[in-house]
């Protein structure tokens, strides 16, 4: 994996006077107040509650970024539904000084769109994966396996909804080879298995700002362990009432 200041994207800064004084992005504890957050390492992770926020920052990033807000590569250019926030207008993002030769970003909830826009945008040169054709989780690891490339900027939205465990491994996998190759995430997941990745940095949206946190402080590794370890007990608390 590469050094410390080696990556894509190394600091989102959000002004707050761009935002209205009124807007519910004001009111999510772990954004407001947030003013700048760096970006350290070759994979980094968003966790957190249901509506904390997570994938509200990770979207304006990728917009930010120049992605298109439903998903696909910066050269896709569509919109089925515009439900993004206007947070992106208020991040600046400071670019490292290489050149990201590719990237994603992939929004599991979306991801039926874009799948329909690539085959729009194949020609003779650029074949369609025919995802639709494919089920949901062979889809992703289709994508993934195909889109994973050195030099570049992935930022994936629970990209662990459509897979089995094994396929989040062999995803885990893909991964951290295209990280060790010069590429970047920001990944938002409640996966214990992708989680789990080497050398990533995990910051929650939990309690507070948000802040870094130690991958067994997760929720996600937490309650599974704790599930795992106990199920008998916990099953007959939760349904014998």
């Amino acid at each position: 994996m590469k050094n410390l200041n080696d990556q894509f994207i190394r600091q989102i800064i959000i002004d707050w006077n761009k935002i209205e004084k009124h807007s519910y992005l004001r009111k999510i504890p772990a954004l407001c107040g947030l003013d700048r957050l760096e970006f350290t390492r070759p994979v980094t992770f968003f966790v957190g509650e249901n509506g904390s926020g997570k994938s509200t920052l990770l979207e304006a990033i990728a917009v930010a970024y120049g992605f298109n807000p439903e998903g696909g590569t910066r050269n896709y250019n569509f919109s089925t539904y515009d439900s993004h926030s206007g947070l992106h207008e208020a991040i600046t993002i400071a670019k490292g000084y290489r050149r990201a030769r590719g990237g994603y970003f992939l929004r599991a909830e979306s991801f039926y769109n874009v799948a329909t826009k690539e085959e729009d945008y194949a020609d003779a040169d650029h074949p369609s994966e025919h995802y639709h054709e494919k089920s949901h989780g062979e889809s992703f690891l289709a994508l993934a396996q195909k889109r994973l490339n050195p030099d570049g900027v992935y930022i994936f939205d629970e990209p662990e909804a459509a897979l089995s465990p094994q396929r989040q491994l062999t995803l885990l996998m893909e991964i951290c080879n295209c990280a060790k190759s010069g590429s970047q995430f920001i990944i938002v997941s409640h996966s214990p298995i992708l989680l789990s990745i080497p050398g990533a940095e995990i910051l929650t949206f939990d309690d507070g700002p948000v802040h870094p946190c130690a991958y067994e402080e997760t929720d996600s590794y937490q309650i599974t362990k704790m599930f795992i370890d106990n199920r008998e007990q916990i099953l007959q608390r939760l349904i014998d009432q």
